[in-house]
């Protein structure tokens, strides 16, 4: 519907109406590629900065912590294992002074000593017993030892010279991968030894139970590089690919390195002597997985970030850019509407000084064609054959002044000022004056005009200059919202219970929506497009009415035309002169 309503004119933010539009439109454009990418950028390099410090801090913490525990774990180890052989050697060592070596160098001298020794410890396979020429002369075990000569093994030699030796693993006569532990013993000035060997499962339990993991391994080499120990990849006696690792100093180490293209997490501490290096590893993989865990899931939440950092930004940034495209638009329509009003102003005042300057030539001319047409009365012309033509001449002259006087004083009574005044006003004349005022142009478009007035209609005590005003827009806008082809009906009628003329103007055309007719009377609220209407007709006519002492509303329904109804009070005194 076209009524000069207050709903305004709904342009879509993206469209392009000029060329200075589309201007506009590549500078908001550059605008939000600005605001979006420092929103980005500040919401990136804070978040990216943090999730940086937290992850380094996070990893250099647990990767410490690992590193420790592996350091403990080697340390505990290597206790266990030391305190292993102390306690095996003790035992041996005691059982060696509870003895004679008269009573153990006889058979069953030495299995008793063998079954006392079991009672303690399971840890031993075998004992044996060697005089000072490396011959053994008894022995208690597995294997057939008894009668072999070890003056020329390695471990017999160191055995003789100190009173304890714990030897490397070794093959021996018995072809199998062990190790001993001998206690020296003394039978007047000659040197006896007494020898037992180690379960190499026990021993290689004590030492493979740090193993943690599918691929982390523990087990002992010797100052050779050769392995004292099995591991899951590699046997006894073997050269261990991890013989360099003798390299490192004293003391318990730990690091990472790789081997076979694998990280690995190393701990190393040296065991009887130096003579023994045990190796811990672990899989660094498997032991910092946490960690490459802890690591997706911060990616993964960073990305989430990221991404929705920055379609919040765009988004904010468009509907800023939206909003800021809107409020420009909406400011030059509001301008171009308060310049449309101080034309309508100018307008305004250009009128009364039109109608003022007009009035006075109108008045000269109506007082010289009455001084005229006395004239042809009083002088004797009345025989002239011309006499008819000059009064009919005077007649249209005067009829004619009289037409422009009625249009200059609907121009003075449109551009006066808004204070009411308070006359007698018929409603129905002032109606009429305003159908005709507008009578060409709804007849050029096709618009029917139905005056309905009801006869004896109280006069009202109003202004009816600012009346008309009011009359002139509502009709105006009913031609406006038909278009062509329609009808505008004007009714008039009172209450004399409640004391009110009513005047209804009821229109065809389109209708007005809901959202539309709740803000019609506001300033500056129009439907019309920018240039063709101010949005202040309604208002204005609102106000007027306000002041008059009445009310305007409006009933519609799209599709169904619209009623706009006008209440004004009747005057208690002139509620009784009537008119037809």
């Amino acid at each position: 519907m076209k009524h000069n309503t207050c709903g305004a004119q709904k342009i879509s933010s993206r469209k392009l109406i000029t060329n200075e539009d589309g201007m506009e439109s590549i500078s908001h454009k550059r605008l939000g590629r600005k605001i979006s990418g420092m929103a980005i950028f500040f919401a990136i390099v804070p978040i990216t900065i943090l999730g940086l410090t937290i992850y380094y801090l996070f990893h250099m913490t647990y990767s410490s912590r690992i590193l420790d525990d592996l350091k403990d774990m080697a340390e505990n180890r290597k206790n266990t294992i030391n305190i292993f052989l102390e306690e095996r050697t003790s035992q041996l060592y005691l059982l060696a002074k509870a003895y004679q070596f008269d009573e153990l160098k006889t058979q069953e001298g030495l299995e008793a000593a063998f079954a006392s020794l079991q009672k303690y410890s399971r840890s031993f396979v075998d004992l044996g017993i060697i005089d000072a020429n490396g011959l053994q002369l008894a022995y208690t075990g597995p294997y057939n030892l008894k009668g072999l000569n070890y003056s020329d093994q390695e471990w017999f030699n160191s055995a003789i010279v100190n009173d304890k030796h714990i030897s490397d693993v070794f093959m021996g006569f018995r072809k199998v991968p062990h190790l001993i532990i001998t206690v020296r013993g003394w039978n007047g000035n000659l040197p006896w030894i007494l020898r037992a060997t180690i379960n190499s499962e026990v021993f290689d339990h004590i030492v493979s139970s740090t193993q943690t993991g599918r691929k982390g391994d523990a087990f002992i080499i010797n100052s050779n590089g050769l392995l004292q120990t099995k591991t899951r990849f590699e046997n006894v006696l073997e050269r261990s690919r991890y013989a360099e690792l003798l390299k490192n100093g004293p003391g318990t180490r730990v690091a990472k390195d790789t081997f076979d293209n694998e990280e690995e997490l190393l701990a190393t501490t040296w065991l009887k002597d130096n003579q023994w290096l045990l190796v811990i590893k672990l899989s660094s993989h498997e032991e910092l997985s946490p960690l490459f865990t802890a690591r997706a899931v911060c990616l993964i939440v960073y990305a989430i970030s990221i991404i929705g950092g920055i379609l919040s930004s765009v988004i904010i940034t468009r509907l800023m850019i939206n909003k800021l495209i809107q409020s420009e638009r909406e400011k030059a329509e509001l301008d171009d509407r308060l310049i449309q009003s101080a034309k309508m102003a100018a307008l305004g005042k250009l009128a009364a000084g039109v109608a003022h300057e007009v009035n006075n030539p109108l008045a000269v001319i109506k007082e010289q064609a009455g001084w005229i047409k006395d004239l042809l009365e009083e002088e004797d012309i009345a025989g002239s054959k011309n006499f008819k033509e000059f009064e009919d001449s005077l007649n249209k002259i005067d009829q004619h002044v009289n037409r422009a006087r009625k249009v200059t004083h609907r121009l003075l009574g449109f551009a006066r000022k808004m204070e009411p005044v308070n006359e007698k006003v018929n409603v129905n004349l002032v109606l009429e004056e305003t159908i005709s005022f507008l009578a060409n142009e709804a007849k050029h478009n096709n618009i029917v005009i139905l005056p309905s007035f009801l006869k004896g209609l109280p006069q009202i005590m109003s202004d009816a200059s600012q009346l008309q005003q009011v009359f002139l827009n509502l009709l105006n806008n009913a031609i406006d919202a038909i278009g062509n082809n329609g009808e505008v009906k004007i009714q008039t009628t009172y209450n004399s219970i409640e004391k009110y003329v009513a005047i209804l103007f009821i229109d065809n055309g389109p209708g007005i929506p809901a959202d539309v007719k709740k803000k019609i009377f506001d300033p500056f609220f129009t439907t019309r497009g920018v240039g063709q209407g101010t949005g202040l007709g309604l208002s204005i006519s609102f106000s007027i009415i306000e002041k008059l002492g009445g009310t305007i509303t409006v009933d519609s329904q799209p599709g169904h035309g619209a009623v706009f109804t006008i209440k004004l009070p009747m005057n208690l005194q002139g509620s009784l002169e009537k008119y037809d």
